[in-house]
């Protein structure tokens, strides 16, 4: 697959309550939508070796930084609920004013998957959750929020930060150069901090599997009504082989897949096995992008 060549544009969405959704674009006016939706603690340039190559095989790919996160607005009251995510993710469709397809991970997917099948229910074509389902594993869930929880005052440089991003994800390869961790970055005091609102922690610290929360997110599932895929890291710690399979069996439309070799970060990680992995579905998605529908 070549990724060259893909227009690129930057626009805003409104989002709930009117808020600024920055986002990057790839690809033609006239392709069909697709969006990609980041994690918590990520920026719409999570996505930036996706897009593109998205976008060269024919999608109009849309990847925004979610609300207190990157270049986009934060909520003032600082309520991160993820049913206001979900909100967000339904005035972007509404605004697109089409069927895209949603690709989100970890909270991106969550937000994507309250979106679809709760009312009211955001008219998308198909949904790829990237290793989320309806309950995490709290080994992994806990990692995470404590690597946000971590360097309160910042970094030194943008390579001290990247020195700390090598060590939370030590099975990956370790990056040529620190110069890619700016984007998620912001200066601030002469320091460089993460490139999100520090108060999304009161919302993911200690509610990251709520009681309920796991049947409501099925049950949105199950009401979506379209195809969902759900990719799995293959050595996740967030999304168990149980649970990833209990989804599928509990949602007649879920399909899964893995992507050996990838954790919780799964296009960070392998993306282009990531890419094999949902080209497939994708097609049947699009094809044609009027009238049919998965089975």
């Amino acid at each position: 697959m070549s990724g060259g060549g893909a227009p690129h544009r930057f626009r805003n969405f409104a989002g709930h309550g009117g808020i600024r959704l920055a986002a990057d674009v790839w690809g033609e006016a006239s392709s069909p939508p697709l969006v990609l939706l980041h994690g918590g603690g990520q920026t719409r340039h999570a996505w930036d070796r996706t897009g593109p190559r998205l976008a060269a095989l024919g999608w109009r790919v849309i990847a925004p930084d979610l609300r207190g996160h990157g270049a986009s607005g934060w909520s003032a009251d600082g309520d991160y609920d993820l049913g206001v995510f979900a909100e967000d993710v339904r005035a972007i469709v509404a605004e697109l004013g089409e069927h895209p397809v949603l690709v989100g991970a970890s909270l991106g997917g969550l937000s994507s998957l309250l979106a679809a099948g709760e009312a009211p229910e955001a008219a998308v074509r198909a949904l790829l959750l990237v290793d989320v389902a309806h309950r995490p594993d709290p080994r992994g869930s806990d990692r995470i929020v404590a690597f946000m929880r971590g360097h309160p005052d910042g970094f030194a440089d943008v390579g001290e930060a990247a020195a700390a991003v090598s060590a939370h994800l030590s099975h990956r390869p370790h990056p040529s150069g620190p110069e890619g961790m700016r984007n998620n970055l912001r200066r601030h005091g002469g320091r460089w901090v993460w490139h999100w609102d520090p108060r999304l922690l009161d919302s993911f610290e200690g509610r990251m599997d709520p009681p309920g929360m796991a049947e409501r997110l099925l049950d949105a599932a199950r009401h979506a009504d379209v195809p969902i895929l759900l990719v799995r890291g293959g050595v996740s710690d967030v999304v168990s082989e149980d649970v990833a399979a209990q989804f599928c069996a509990r949602v007649p439309r879920a399909r899964r897949v893995d992507v050996a070799g990838a954790g919780h970060m799964v296009v960070g990680d392998r993306n282009e096995h990531f890419l094999d992995a949902i080209v497939p579905f994708l097609e049947v998605a699009r094809s044609p992008w009027e009238g049919t529908r998965w089975g």
